[in-house]
This record gives structure tokens, sequence and C-alpha cells, in this order.
């Protein structure tokens, strides 16, 4: 992209890290006039454990702890993320939002991006791409905006979900003539 800035961020949202120090990055850019604007921060986590979406959508000032926060996305299975009252500044400053996504949203995001770009990653990184598709079908986003979506871990930090639903790979013996009689050279 050069140095041609983002409209929007898009980026899972457990412990709230990430979504703070990549806005204080971009308005650090700002401040020093490297940057004119800065992208919308837009968080997203999952339905059972959605203490930032809540507190954005109820424009309340801060969160209320999920009491037993569930998710197949584990990295954001957080109820009570230590960094919220930064997430919530990133994103209300940044004039983003914040959403929240099911289970069978991000798995299906999450074998989308293996499947259609050769990216494999956690659920908890599936969870930006799911929650942009929903944003876009309730017309949260605009087609003309230019969105980065960050994933944040690979498909082997949390590879439960994949075996599942993935069959069961072939295992040979450890030798060339093995291999190579797997696939179909002898």
């Amino acid at each position: 992209m050069g140095w041609k800035l983002p409209d929007r961020v898009v980026l899972p949202v457990g412990n709230a890290g990430n979504i703070s120090a990549i806005y204080k990055g971009f308005r650090e850019l700002k401040l020093l006039g490297l940057a004119n604007s800065i992208p919308m921060m837009t968080g997203i986590q999952a339905e059972g454990a959605c203490p930032v979406v809540t507190a954005v959508k109820s424009g309340a000032d801060s969160i209320t702890p999920a009491e037993r926060p569930e998710t197949v996305a584990t990295a954001i299975r957080i109820g009570n993320p230590v960094n919220a009252p930064k997430a919530l500044r990133a994103i209300r400053e940044s004039g983003g939002t914040a959403e929240s996504v099911s289970d069978a949203q991000i798995l299906e995001a999450q074998q989308e991006l293996a499947r259609v770009e050769g990216i494999g990653v956690e659920p908890a990184s599936a969870s930006s791409l799911a929650g942009l598709k929903k944003l876009a079908d309730i017309g949260m986003v605009d087609q003309d905006e230019t969105v980065v979506c960050v994933t944040t871990g690979h498909l082997l930090k949390d590879p439960e979900n994949v075996l599942k639903v993935c069959q069961k790979p072939l295992e040979i013996d450890p030798s060339l003539d093995a291999v190579m009689r797997a696939i179909g050279r002898r």
C-alpha cells in the first residue's frame, strides 16, 4: 500500500492490546505530520466473549466483564480484557466500531482463508475476516473503503478445530520409496 493508509483496520480483540497499540501508532503518525488521518479501528470479538463490543454498542464508558467467556477462538476467549479502556478509546476516537461474530462465522472464515488464499490461521485470526463480512453485509462498511484485516496467529497456534473438519493425514514410512508411492510415482 506504500504510504497510503487504509480507511479501516479490522482485527480480533482479546485482551485488546493489539487494537490499542495499532491505534497509538497511527495517532503518532498523524501527530508527526506523516499521515493526514487515522483509520477507523474496528474490533471483532466472538459472541461468547464480547465485553468490548457490548460497551461500544451500548455507549458505556467501561466494559462489564463476561462471566464465562466461551468460543472456539481461544486467543480471544477473554471475558475481562486488561486493555479494554484503551480499546474503547481507540475505537471511539478513530470513528471505528466493534462487532461480534459467531463461532460458525469464525470457522467459515478460517476455512475460506485457507481455501481461497492459502492462508492458515487460528480461529481468533479468522474473526477479523468474519467480522468484515458481517459489517459489509449490514452496510457498515462502504464498498470503496480500503480495509486491512489483521490476522494475528498461525493455524498451528490452535489446530484443534481444523483437525476435526479435515480428513486424517496420510501416514507413510519415512523413506523416499514410501513418499514416491504416496504421490503416485512408483
